[in-house]
Protein backbone atom coordinates (compact mmCIF):
# COMPACT_ATOMS: atom_id res chain seq x y z
CA UNK A 1 0.00 0.00 0.00
CA UNK A 2 2.84 2.39 0.93
CA UNK A 3 4.64 1.64 -2.33
CA UNK A 4 1.45 2.33 -4.28
CA UNK A 5 1.08 5.70 -2.57
CA UNK A 6 4.74 6.57 -3.22
CA UNK A 7 4.46 5.62 -6.89
CA UNK A 8 1.31 7.70 -7.23
CA UNK A 9 3.00 10.64 -5.51
CA UNK A 10 6.06 10.44 -7.77
CA UNK A 11 3.80 10.17 -10.79
CA UNK A 12 1.98 13.36 -9.78
CA UNK A 13 5.32 15.13 -9.27
CA UNK A 14 6.51 13.92 -12.68
CA UNK A 15 3.46 15.26 -14.48
CA UNK A 16 3.64 18.50 -12.50
CA UNK A 17 7.25 19.22 -13.48
CA UNK A 18 6.65 18.00 -17.04
CA UNK A 19 3.87 20.53 -17.52
CA UNK A 20 5.30 23.36 -15.41
CA UNK A 21 7.42 25.17 -17.96
CA UNK A 22 8.39 28.83 -18.32
CA UNK A 23 8.15 31.11 -21.33
CA UNK A 24 11.16 32.17 -23.37
CA UNK A 25 11.19 35.73 -24.68
CA UNK A 26 10.56 34.66 -28.32
CA UNK A 27 7.50 32.57 -27.45
CA UNK A 28 3.88 33.76 -27.31
CA UNK A 29 2.45 34.93 -23.95
CA UNK A 30 2.03 31.89 -21.69
CA UNK A 31 -1.03 31.45 -19.48
CA UNK A 32 -0.88 28.23 -17.45
CA UNK A 33 -3.93 28.83 -15.26
CA UNK A 34 -3.99 28.31 -11.51
CA UNK A 35 -4.60 24.54 -11.40
CA UNK A 36 -1.41 22.46 -11.80
CA UNK A 37 -1.36 20.25 -14.92
CA UNK A 38 -5.07 20.81 -15.60
CA UNK A 39 -4.56 24.50 -16.37
CA UNK A 40 -7.50 25.96 -18.30
CA UNK A 41 -9.06 22.64 -19.32
CA UNK A 42 -12.33 23.22 -17.47
CA UNK A 43 -12.95 26.70 -18.91
CA UNK A 44 -11.86 25.55 -22.36
CA UNK A 45 -14.28 22.62 -22.35
CA UNK A 46 -17.18 24.53 -20.79
CA UNK A 47 -17.25 27.43 -23.28
CA UNK A 48 -14.24 27.70 -25.57
CA UNK A 49 -15.51 30.83 -27.33
CA UNK A 50 -15.98 32.76 -24.09
CA UNK A 51 -12.65 31.56 -22.69
CA UNK A 52 -10.60 32.33 -25.83
CA UNK A 53 -12.25 35.72 -26.25
CA UNK A 54 -11.17 36.54 -22.69
CA UNK A 55 -7.62 35.34 -23.42
CA UNK A 56 -7.53 37.41 -26.61
CA UNK A 57 -8.44 40.55 -24.67
CA UNK A 58 -5.73 39.73 -22.13
CA UNK A 59 -2.88 38.61 -24.39
CA UNK A 60 -3.66 39.66 -27.97
CA UNK A 61 -3.92 37.59 -31.15
CA UNK A 62 -1.46 34.87 -30.15
CA UNK A 63 -0.91 33.14 -26.80
CA UNK A 64 -0.23 29.71 -25.32
CA UNK A 65 -2.46 28.07 -22.72
CA UNK A 66 -2.04 24.91 -20.68
CA UNK A 67 -4.87 22.42 -21.14
CA UNK A 68 -4.70 19.10 -19.27
CA UNK A 69 -0.92 18.92 -19.42
CA UNK A 70 -0.72 19.99 -23.08
CA UNK A 71 0.39 23.39 -24.30
CA UNK A 72 -1.76 24.84 -27.05
CA UNK A 73 -0.80 27.99 -28.94
CA UNK A 74 -3.91 29.85 -30.07
CA UNK A 75 -3.59 32.07 -33.15
CA UNK A 76 -6.46 34.52 -33.74
CA UNK A 77 -5.11 36.86 -36.42
CA UNK A 78 -6.69 35.79 -39.74
CA UNK A 79 -4.08 37.76 -41.66
CA UNK A 80 -1.51 35.33 -40.22
CA UNK A 81 -3.43 32.07 -40.67
CA UNK A 82 -1.49 31.02 -43.77
CA UNK A 83 1.61 30.68 -41.59
CA UNK A 84 -0.16 27.63 -40.14
CA UNK A 85 -2.34 26.46 -43.02
CA UNK A 86 0.45 26.36 -45.61
CA UNK A 87 3.03 24.55 -43.46
CA UNK A 88 2.72 20.79 -43.93
CA UNK A 89 6.29 20.07 -42.82
CA UNK A 90 6.49 21.36 -39.24
CA UNK A 91 2.76 21.13 -38.54
CA UNK A 92 0.63 18.00 -38.87
CA UNK A 93 -3.16 17.54 -38.93
CA UNK A 94 -3.42 13.78 -39.00
CA UNK A 95 -2.08 12.96 -35.52
CA UNK A 96 -4.79 14.84 -33.64
CA UNK A 97 -7.41 13.57 -36.07
CA UNK A 98 -6.30 10.01 -35.29
CA UNK A 99 -6.66 10.69 -31.57
CA UNK A 100 -10.27 11.81 -32.08
CA UNK A 101 -11.03 8.89 -34.41
CA UNK A 102 -9.97 6.49 -31.66
CA UNK A 103 -11.80 8.32 -28.87
CA UNK A 104 -15.09 8.82 -30.71
CA UNK A 105 -15.27 5.96 -33.21
CA UNK A 106 -12.88 3.35 -31.72
CA UNK A 107 -11.25 3.53 -35.14
CA UNK A 108 -7.59 2.89 -35.91
CA UNK A 109 -6.92 2.70 -39.63
CA UNK A 110 -3.92 0.50 -40.48
CA UNK A 111 -2.64 2.78 -43.24
CA UNK A 112 -4.44 6.09 -42.85
CA UNK A 113 -3.99 8.18 -46.02
CA UNK A 114 -6.09 11.35 -45.80
CA UNK A 115 -4.83 12.62 -49.16
CA UNK A 116 -5.99 9.45 -50.94
CA UNK A 117 -9.38 9.65 -49.24
CA UNK A 118 -9.81 13.28 -50.30
CA UNK A 119 -8.81 12.40 -53.85
CA UNK A 120 -11.58 9.79 -53.93
CA UNK A 121 -14.07 12.31 -52.60
CA UNK A 122 -13.05 14.97 -55.14
CA UNK A 123 -13.71 12.54 -57.99
CA UNK A 124 -17.26 11.94 -56.80
CA UNK A 125 -18.27 15.37 -55.50
CA UNK A 126 -17.50 17.37 -58.64
CA UNK A 127 -18.80 17.66 -62.19
CA UNK A 128 -21.31 15.11 -63.48
CA UNK A 129 -20.99 12.97 -60.34
CA UNK A 130 -22.02 15.94 -58.20
CA UNK A 131 -24.99 16.59 -60.49
CA UNK A 132 -26.15 12.99 -59.97
CA UNK A 133 -25.76 13.28 -56.20
CA UNK A 134 -27.72 16.55 -56.14
CA UNK A 135 -30.52 14.99 -58.19
CA UNK A 136 -30.72 11.96 -55.90
CA UNK A 137 -30.71 14.17 -52.81
CA UNK A 138 -33.50 16.32 -54.24
CA UNK A 139 -35.65 13.25 -54.92
CA UNK A 140 -35.13 11.87 -51.42
CA UNK A 141 -35.89 15.24 -49.84
CA UNK A 142 -39.09 15.54 -51.84
CA UNK A 143 -40.19 11.99 -51.00
CA UNK A 144 -39.56 12.40 -47.28
CA UNK A 145 -41.07 15.87 -47.05
CA UNK A 146 -44.27 14.91 -48.86
CA UNK A 147 -44.60 11.78 -46.73
CA UNK A 148 -44.24 13.86 -43.56
CA UNK A 149 -46.99 16.24 -44.66
CA UNK A 150 -49.43 13.95 -46.47
CA UNK A 151 -49.44 11.27 -43.77
CA UNK A 152 -51.80 13.54 -41.87
CA UNK A 153 -54.84 15.68 -42.65
CA UNK A 154 -53.50 18.39 -44.96
CA UNK A 155 -55.86 21.01 -43.58
CA UNK A 156 -54.50 20.69 -40.03
CA UNK A 157 -51.39 22.32 -38.69
CA UNK A 158 -48.68 19.97 -37.42
CA UNK A 159 -46.66 21.03 -34.38
CA UNK A 160 -42.96 20.18 -34.32
CA UNK A 161 -39.55 21.33 -33.16
CA UNK A 162 -37.62 23.03 -35.96
CA UNK A 163 -34.28 21.42 -35.03
CA UNK A 164 -35.69 17.89 -35.11
CA UNK A 165 -37.66 18.66 -38.27
CA UNK A 166 -34.56 19.85 -40.20
CA UNK A 167 -32.08 17.36 -38.79
CA UNK A 168 -34.30 14.33 -39.31
CA UNK A 169 -35.28 15.08 -42.91
CA UNK A 170 -31.82 16.13 -44.10
CA UNK A 171 -30.07 13.29 -42.28
CA UNK A 172 -32.37 10.62 -43.71
CA UNK A 173 -32.23 12.07 -47.23
CA UNK A 174 -28.44 12.35 -47.05
CA UNK A 175 -28.16 8.81 -45.71
CA UNK A 176 -30.27 7.39 -48.56
CA UNK A 177 -28.30 9.42 -51.11
CA UNK A 178 -24.80 8.44 -49.95
CA UNK A 179 -25.18 5.24 -47.97
CA UNK A 180 -28.18 3.67 -49.69
CA UNK A 181 -30.53 1.38 -47.79
CA UNK A 182 -34.05 0.05 -48.03
CA UNK A 183 -36.48 2.55 -49.51
CA UNK A 184 -39.70 0.75 -48.67
CA UNK A 185 -41.78 0.74 -45.52
CA UNK A 186 -41.50 4.53 -45.39
CA UNK A 187 -37.69 4.42 -45.40
CA UNK A 188 -37.49 2.71 -42.03
CA UNK A 189 -33.84 1.83 -42.57
CA UNK A 190 -32.89 5.51 -42.65
CA UNK A 191 -35.20 6.25 -39.72
CA UNK A 192 -33.58 3.55 -37.59
CA UNK A 193 -30.10 4.83 -38.37
CA UNK A 194 -31.16 8.37 -37.48
CA UNK A 195 -32.70 7.26 -34.18
CA UNK A 196 -29.48 5.54 -33.10
CA UNK A 197 -27.34 8.37 -34.46
CA UNK A 198 -29.16 10.88 -32.23
CA UNK A 199 -28.08 8.89 -29.18
CA UNK A 200 -24.51 8.74 -30.48
CA UNK A 201 -24.45 12.48 -31.25
CA UNK A 202 -25.68 13.38 -27.76
CA UNK A 203 -22.54 11.77 -26.30
CA UNK A 204 -20.06 12.78 -29.00
CA UNK A 205 -18.53 15.75 -27.16
CA UNK A 206 -17.99 13.75 -23.99
CA UNK A 207 -16.39 10.97 -26.02
CA UNK A 208 -14.03 13.50 -27.61
CA UNK A 209 -13.14 14.98 -24.21
CA UNK A 210 -12.99 11.54 -22.52
CA UNK A 211 -15.46 12.71 -19.85
CA UNK A 212 -18.09 9.96 -20.15
CA UNK A 213 -19.51 8.70 -16.89
CA UNK A 214 -19.67 4.93 -16.34
CA UNK A 215 -23.32 4.63 -17.43
CA UNK A 216 -22.68 6.84 -20.44
CA UNK A 217 -19.73 4.68 -21.49
CA UNK A 218 -22.01 1.67 -21.58
CA UNK A 219 -24.64 3.57 -23.58
CA UNK A 220 -22.04 4.88 -26.03
CA UNK A 221 -20.64 1.39 -26.55
CA UNK A 222 -24.04 -0.17 -27.24
CA UNK A 223 -25.12 2.65 -29.56
CA UNK A 224 -21.93 2.41 -31.59
CA UNK A 225 -22.31 -1.36 -31.81
CA UNK A 226 -25.85 -0.93 -33.11
CA UNK A 227 -24.75 1.66 -35.68
CA UNK A 228 -21.89 -0.54 -36.86
CA UNK A 229 -24.43 -3.29 -37.46
CA UNK A 230 -26.82 -0.96 -39.31
CA UNK A 231 -23.96 0.35 -41.46
CA UNK A 232 -22.44 -3.07 -42.20
CA UNK A 233 -23.67 -3.05 -45.83
CA UNK A 234 -22.97 0.63 -46.52
CA UNK A 235 -20.67 0.92 -49.50
CA UNK A 236 -21.33 -2.71 -50.47
CA UNK A 237 -24.88 -2.53 -51.84
CA UNK A 238 -25.78 -1.29 -55.29
CA UNK A 239 -27.70 1.76 -54.10
CA UNK A 240 -24.77 3.09 -52.07
CA UNK A 241 -23.15 6.09 -53.75
CA UNK A 242 -20.17 5.50 -56.02
CA UNK A 243 -18.11 7.59 -53.60
CA UNK A 244 -18.84 5.27 -50.67
CA UNK A 245 -18.23 2.18 -52.77
CA UNK A 246 -14.86 3.58 -53.84
CA UNK A 247 -14.01 4.54 -50.27
CA UNK A 248 -14.82 1.06 -48.97
CA UNK A 249 -12.71 -0.49 -51.70
CA UNK A 250 -9.88 1.83 -50.70
CA UNK A 251 -10.15 0.60 -47.10
CA UNK A 252 -9.91 -3.01 -48.26
CA UNK A 253 -6.84 -2.28 -50.35
CA UNK A 254 -5.21 -0.61 -47.33
CA UNK A 255 -5.69 -3.72 -45.23
CA UNK A 256 -8.72 -2.74 -43.14
CA UNK A 257 -10.74 -5.75 -41.94
CA UNK A 258 -14.55 -5.82 -41.96
CA UNK A 259 -14.87 -4.54 -38.39
CA UNK A 260 -12.61 -1.57 -39.15
CA UNK A 261 -14.57 -0.85 -42.32
CA UNK A 262 -17.84 -0.71 -40.37
CA UNK A 263 -16.29 1.70 -37.88
CA UNK A 264 -15.07 3.84 -40.78
CA UNK A 265 -18.63 3.93 -42.13
CA UNK A 266 -19.77 5.55 -38.87
CA UNK A 267 -16.97 8.11 -39.16
CA UNK A 268 -18.16 9.00 -42.67
CA UNK A 269 -21.79 9.12 -41.52
CA UNK A 270 -20.84 11.71 -38.92
CA UNK A 271 -18.62 13.65 -41.34
CA UNK A 272 -21.29 13.86 -44.05
CA UNK A 273 -24.51 14.13 -42.02
CA UNK A 274 -23.54 15.76 -38.72
CA UNK A 275 -23.58 19.41 -39.81
CA UNK A 276 -26.05 19.96 -42.65
CA UNK A 277 -29.18 19.49 -40.52
CA UNK A 278 -28.05 21.84 -37.71
CA UNK A 279 -26.93 24.45 -40.27
CA UNK A 280 -30.35 24.37 -41.93
CA UNK A 281 -32.06 24.68 -38.56
CA UNK A 282 -30.19 27.90 -37.77
CA UNK A 283 -30.87 29.31 -41.27
CA UNK A 284 -34.63 28.71 -41.02
CA UNK A 285 -34.66 29.92 -37.42
CA UNK A 286 -33.13 33.22 -38.51
CA UNK A 287 -35.57 33.53 -41.43
CA UNK A 288 -38.59 32.83 -39.22
CA UNK A 289 -37.48 35.47 -36.70
CA UNK A 290 -36.43 38.10 -39.28
CA UNK A 291 -39.31 39.01 -41.58
CA UNK A 292 -37.22 41.21 -43.90
CA UNK A 293 -34.82 38.34 -44.57
CA UNK A 294 -37.73 35.97 -45.21
CA UNK A 295 -39.29 38.37 -47.72
CA UNK A 296 -35.99 38.78 -49.57
CA UNK A 297 -35.47 35.01 -49.69
CA UNK A 298 -38.98 34.30 -51.00
CA UNK A 299 -38.62 36.96 -53.67
CA UNK A 300 -35.34 35.50 -54.88
CA UNK A 301 -36.68 31.94 -54.93
CA UNK A 302 -39.66 33.09 -57.00
CA UNK A 303 -37.34 34.49 -59.65
CA UNK A 304 -35.11 31.38 -59.51
CA UNK A 305 -37.93 28.90 -60.14
CA UNK A 306 -37.82 27.12 -63.50
CA UNK A 307 -40.62 28.42 -65.79
CA UNK A 308 -43.80 26.36 -65.63
CA UNK A 309 -42.53 24.31 -62.68
CA UNK A 310 -42.15 24.50 -58.93
CA UNK A 311 -38.51 23.39 -59.15
CA UNK A 312 -35.52 25.54 -58.25
CA UNK A 313 -33.28 26.14 -61.25
CA UNK A 314 -29.86 24.76 -60.21
CA UNK A 315 -28.11 27.08 -62.66
CA UNK A 316 -29.75 30.22 -61.29
CA UNK A 317 -27.61 32.39 -59.00
CA UNK A 318 -29.14 33.02 -55.57
CA UNK A 319 -27.01 35.74 -53.93
CA UNK A 320 -29.56 36.40 -51.16
CA UNK A 321 -29.61 32.74 -50.17
CA UNK A 322 -25.79 32.64 -50.37
CA UNK A 323 -25.55 35.66 -48.06
CA UNK A 324 -28.10 34.26 -45.61
CA UNK A 325 -26.25 30.95 -45.50
CA UNK A 326 -22.86 32.60 -45.06
CA UNK A 327 -24.22 34.81 -42.29
CA UNK A 328 -25.80 31.79 -40.62
CA UNK A 329 -22.54 29.87 -40.74
CA UNK A 330 -20.59 32.89 -39.50
CA UNK A 331 -22.72 32.82 -36.36
CA UNK A 332 -22.95 29.06 -35.80
CA UNK A 333 -20.04 27.21 -37.49
CA UNK A 334 -17.35 26.71 -34.84
CA UNK A 335 -14.61 24.24 -35.91
CA UNK A 336 -11.12 24.23 -34.45
CA UNK A 337 -8.27 23.97 -36.94
CA UNK A 338 -5.61 22.06 -35.01
CA UNK A 339 -2.03 21.10 -35.86
CA UNK A 340 0.58 19.08 -33.98
CA UNK A 341 4.02 20.76 -33.89
CA UNK A 342 6.44 18.13 -35.27
CA UNK A 343 9.56 20.27 -34.86
CA UNK A 344 10.41 23.61 -33.32
CA UNK A 345 8.99 26.32 -35.58
CA UNK A 346 8.90 30.10 -35.89
CA UNK A 347 5.52 31.60 -36.75
CA UNK A 348 5.85 34.73 -38.90
CA UNK A 349 2.94 37.05 -38.19
CA UNK A 350 1.44 39.47 -40.70
CA UNK A 351 2.52 42.45 -38.57
CA UNK A 352 6.18 41.37 -38.71
CA UNK A 353 6.32 39.78 -35.27
CA UNK A 354 7.87 36.33 -34.90
CA UNK A 355 7.02 33.71 -32.29
CA UNK A 356 8.59 30.34 -31.57
CA UNK A 357 6.44 27.27 -30.90
CA UNK A 358 7.81 24.07 -29.43
CA UNK A 359 7.89 20.56 -30.75
CA UNK A 360 5.17 18.47 -29.09
CA UNK A 361 2.79 21.40 -28.61
CA UNK A 362 -0.34 22.08 -30.61
CA UNK A 363 -1.26 25.13 -32.67
CA UNK A 364 -4.95 25.94 -32.93
CA UNK A 365 -6.94 28.42 -35.03
CA UNK A 366 -10.46 29.26 -33.92
CA UNK A 367 -12.07 31.22 -36.76
CA UNK A 368 -15.30 31.70 -34.81
CA UNK A 369 -13.60 34.21 -32.49
CA UNK A 370 -11.67 35.80 -35.37
CA UNK A 371 -12.58 36.52 -38.10
CA UNK A 372 -16.22 35.51 -37.66
CA UNK A 373 -17.04 37.37 -34.42
CA UNK A 374 -14.37 40.07 -34.65
CA UNK A 375 -16.09 43.52 -34.46
CA UNK A 376 -13.22 45.08 -36.41
CA UNK A 377 -14.12 42.83 -39.35
CA UNK A 378 -17.90 42.45 -38.98
CA UNK A 379 -19.86 45.35 -37.50
CA UNK A 380 -22.15 44.22 -34.67
CA UNK A 381 -20.97 40.63 -35.11
CA UNK A 382 -23.47 39.19 -32.62
CA UNK A 383 -26.41 40.28 -34.80
CA UNK A 384 -27.88 38.35 -37.75
CA UNK A 385 -27.81 40.55 -40.87
CA UNK A 386 -29.06 38.67 -43.90
CA UNK A 387 -27.37 41.09 -46.35
CA UNK A 388 -23.99 41.25 -44.59
CA UNK A 389 -22.39 39.47 -47.54
CA UNK A 390 -24.16 41.50 -50.24
CA UNK A 391 -23.01 44.67 -51.96
CA UNK A 392 -25.47 47.49 -52.61
CA UNK A 393 -26.01 46.21 -56.17
CA UNK A 394 -26.94 42.74 -54.91
CA UNK A 395 -23.67 41.04 -55.83
CA UNK A 396 -21.62 38.99 -53.39
CA UNK A 397 -19.50 41.03 -50.98
CA UNK A 398 -16.00 39.70 -50.46
CA UNK A 399 -14.04 42.73 -49.26
CA UNK A 400 -13.47 42.71 -45.51
CA UNK A 401 -10.55 44.25 -43.64
CA UNK A 402 -8.57 43.95 -40.41
CA UNK A 403 -5.72 46.25 -39.44
CA UNK A 404 -6.11 48.03 -42.78
CA UNK A 405 -5.41 44.81 -44.70
CA UNK A 406 -7.90 43.10 -46.99
CA UNK A 407 -8.68 39.68 -45.57
CA UNK A 408 -8.24 36.42 -47.40
CA UNK A 409 -10.18 34.70 -44.60
CA UNK A 410 -13.17 36.75 -43.44
CA UNK A 411 -15.27 33.72 -42.51
CA UNK A 412 -14.12 30.08 -42.38
CA UNK A 413 -17.01 27.68 -41.77
CA UNK A 414 -15.68 25.17 -44.31
CA UNK A 415 -12.09 25.15 -43.08
CA UNK A 416 -9.24 26.21 -45.33
CA UNK A 417 -6.06 25.01 -46.98
CA UNK A 418 -5.48 21.27 -47.24
CA UNK A 419 -8.33 20.57 -44.84
CA UNK A 420 -11.05 22.56 -46.60
CA UNK A 421 -14.33 20.66 -46.87
CA UNK A 422 -14.45 18.74 -50.17
CA UNK A 423 -18.20 18.19 -49.86
CA UNK A 424 -19.02 21.91 -49.63
CA UNK A 425 -20.87 22.20 -53.01
CA UNK A 426 -23.05 19.17 -52.21
CA UNK A 427 -23.84 20.46 -48.72
CA UNK A 428 -24.77 23.93 -49.98
CA UNK A 429 -27.04 22.55 -52.69
CA UNK A 430 -28.71 20.21 -50.19
CA UNK A 431 -29.48 23.12 -47.85
CA UNK A 432 -30.66 25.33 -50.71
CA UNK A 433 -32.95 22.65 -52.11
CA UNK A 434 -34.42 21.83 -48.70
CA UNK A 435 -35.12 25.47 -47.81
CA UNK A 436 -36.72 25.99 -51.23
CA UNK A 437 -38.97 22.93 -50.80
CA UNK A 438 -40.03 24.03 -47.31
CA UNK A 439 -40.84 27.60 -48.37
CA UNK A 440 -42.58 26.59 -51.60
CA UNK A 441 -44.62 23.61 -50.39
CA UNK A 442 -45.37 24.39 -46.76
CA UNK A 443 -47.07 27.06 -44.75
CA UNK A 444 -44.61 27.33 -41.87
CA UNK A 445 -44.53 29.69 -38.92
CA UNK A 446 -43.45 29.97 -35.30
CA UNK A 447 -45.86 28.45 -32.80
CA UNK A 448 -45.18 31.51 -30.65
CA UNK A 449 -44.89 34.62 -32.87
CA UNK A 450 -42.70 36.26 -30.21
CA UNK A 451 -40.24 33.37 -29.96
CA UNK A 452 -36.55 34.11 -30.49
CA UNK A 453 -33.66 32.06 -31.81
CA UNK A 454 -32.60 29.78 -28.93
CA UNK A 455 -29.22 29.97 -27.20
CA UNK A 456 -26.43 27.61 -28.22
CA UNK A 457 -24.98 24.58 -26.48
CA UNK A 458 -21.58 26.03 -25.55
CA UNK A 459 -20.02 22.61 -25.00
CA UNK A 460 -20.01 21.98 -28.76
CA UNK A 461 -17.53 24.74 -29.64
CA UNK A 462 -14.79 23.24 -31.78
CA UNK A 463 -16.89 20.47 -33.35
CA UNK A 464 -18.49 21.74 -36.54
CA UNK A 465 -21.95 23.26 -36.18
CA UNK A 466 -23.42 24.48 -32.92
CA UNK A 467 -26.69 23.04 -31.69
CA UNK A 468 -29.44 24.80 -29.68
CA UNK A 469 -29.98 24.16 -25.97
CA UNK A 470 -33.73 23.94 -26.60
CA UNK A 471 -36.16 23.53 -29.48
CA UNK A 472 -37.77 26.31 -31.48
CA UNK A 473 -41.38 25.23 -31.84
CA UNK A 474 -43.03 25.61 -35.26
CA UNK A 475 -46.24 24.60 -36.95
CA UNK A 476 -46.64 23.75 -40.61
CA UNK A 477 -48.98 22.22 -43.17
CA UNK A 478 -48.88 21.37 -46.85
CA UNK A 479 -49.94 24.12 -49.21
CA UNK A 480 -52.73 23.40 -51.65
CA UNK A 481 -51.01 25.38 -54.39
CA UNK A 482 -47.22 25.33 -53.86
CA UNK A 483 -45.34 28.59 -54.27
CA UNK A 484 -42.83 30.66 -52.32
CA UNK A 485 -45.00 33.73 -51.94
Amino acid sequence: MIWTILLLFHGILFFFFLSNRTRSKREPPLDKGVIPWLGHALDFGKDAAKFLTRMKLKHGDIFTVRVAGRYVTILLDPNSYDAVLQDTTSLDFTRYAQVLMDRIFNLKLPNHKPDSEKSIMRRHFQGESLTCLNHAMQNHLWTLLTFETTAQNQTNWKQDGLFGFCYSLLFRAGYLTLFGGEQKNNCMDAANVYMEYQKFDSLLIKMAHTTLKSGEKQTAGSVKQRLWELLAQAGLRDNSSLWLQSYRQHLKEEGADEETQRKAMLLQLWATQGNVGPATFWLLAFLLTHSEAMRAMRKEFNSATMPGTITLDPQQHTPVFDSVLEETLRLTAVPFITREVLQNKTLHMADGQEYDVRRGDRVCLFPFVSPQMDPEIHHEPEKFKYDRFLNADGTAKRDFFKGGRRLKYYTMPWGAGTNACVGKPFAIQSIRQFVFLVLSHLDIELSDPEAQVPAVDASRYGFGMLQPIEELQIRYKLRERPCVQ
